[in-house]
């Protein structure tokens, strides 16, 4: 019997949450981040260079000799936490975990050498709302050359290089600059989508596509629930620290005891976050039970992410209805992330199924 897993955060963990929060407190504050989602450019590339090739986070989970850091899936949880509390627009989840978890299955150690130094971005060309497991859309390819199109491409646009899954059966490599990219309207606004369209685009074939998406969108969902962690977290903390100092009646809001009952209830279910989304990361580090650990992470983030992100858009009266307050942007990306990588109701029905416990 295998022991039990610590799901505390070590030492080195902690440093470096300490060390990316301090990193995005410069690249990614709330006005900046704001005004971004407003500009042409949604995606802060300057602060995922910083992330990548800077502190050298973007091989994480590439081994070192391949140019990566040989770490695990804990501490990359640890990094989505921090870019969760940010809201930060960087393609990490998209091009440091899912595209590279795609290459890590069939073993291309060029490109795998390219991403980790943080000078390319890779993505995944499977649609964001696609779960483990699920069917998803593969392109026609002849000759070597791939033809078709592809939606809700999350990070699209910031991509370098593109992992085509084709009616052959193959995962292709395809360059950008070969392929449109047209923007979609997306409701998060920090993770743009995209539609991408393949006229005879040149791609080299890498590897079979069905067990490279398989391995890439189950870590994708696995390490979601950090970043869910992360965004329901800072709600809570802000919503609380904004009661406290907030007065009516001459006494603070934080104070009435209906209040206190909502955010000591919103308190206890982030903390069961924490439990499942470490769990996850966990087993996606040491390779046991990882699709019952993912599915229970996915099966219960999506709801207290949404659930604290709206809490605190309610708690934060006027102020948090504006435009200028950061809170929508954590409502809208709980929102999304609440169907990426399959809903909360495709992971409880795959746990079903994996735990022989069908509903009645």
């Amino acid at each position: 019997m295998s022991a039990q897993p610590d799901l505390l955060y070590s030492e080195e963990e902690e440093a470096l949450r300490s060390a990316v929060r301090d990193l995005l407190a410069d690249h990614c504050d709330a006005p900046g981040v704001i005004a971004r989602t407003e500009s042409d450019i949604p995606h802060d590339l300057t602060a995922f260079k910083a992330l990548g090739e800077g502190m050298g986070l973007a091989g994480l989970l590439v081994p070192e000799e391949l140019g990566g850091q040989g770490a695990t899936h804990r501490e990359v949880a640890v990094v989505l936490e921090e870019l969760g509390r940010a809201v930060a627009p960087v393609p990490y989840l998209t091009s440091a975990v899912v595209a590279t978890e795609a290459l890590l299955a069939v073993g291309d150690e060029e490109l795998l050498g390219r991403l980790a130094s943080g000078r390319t971005v890779g993505a995944l060309a499977v649609a964001l709302h696609t779960a483990p497991g699920a069917p998803f859309k593969a392109i026609h390819v002849e000759g070597g050359l791939l033809q078709g199109e592809l939606t809700g491409i999350a990070d699209a646009a910031a991509a370098d290089v593109l992992l085509v899954p084709a009616d052959d059966g193959g995962l292709y490599a395809v360059d950008a600059q070969a392929v449109t990219v047209t923007p979609q309207v997306a409701f998060d606004l920090t993770r743009p989508l995209a539609t991408v369209t393949l006229a005879d685009a040149p791609g080299r074939r890498l590897g079979d596509a069905e067990p490279a998406v398989r391995r890439a969108l189950r870590a994708g969902a696995g390490l979601l629930a950090s970043e869910q962690l992360g965004l329901a977290d800072w709600t809570l903390t802000e919503t609380v620290r904004y009661l406290k100092e907030r007065k009516q009646f001459n006494r603070p809001v934080g104070g009435f005891q209906a209040l206190k009952h909502r955010l000591a209830q919103l308190w206890l279910e982030v903390v069961n976050l924490r439990a499942a989304a470490r769990g996850a990361a966990d087993a996606l580090a040491t390779g046991q039970d990882v699709d019952i650990a993912v599915a229970v992470a996915q099966a219960y983030a999506a709801g207290v992410a949404v659930h604290a992100a709206e809490e605190a858009l309610q708690l934060h009266a006027g102020i948090g209805m504006t435009w200028e307050h950061p809170i929508h942007l954590y409502l809208k990306r709980a929102k999304a992330d609440s169907i990426a990588y399959g809903t909360a109701g495709a992971h409880r029905q795959a746990l079903a199924a994996l735990v022989d416990l069908q509903a009645p």
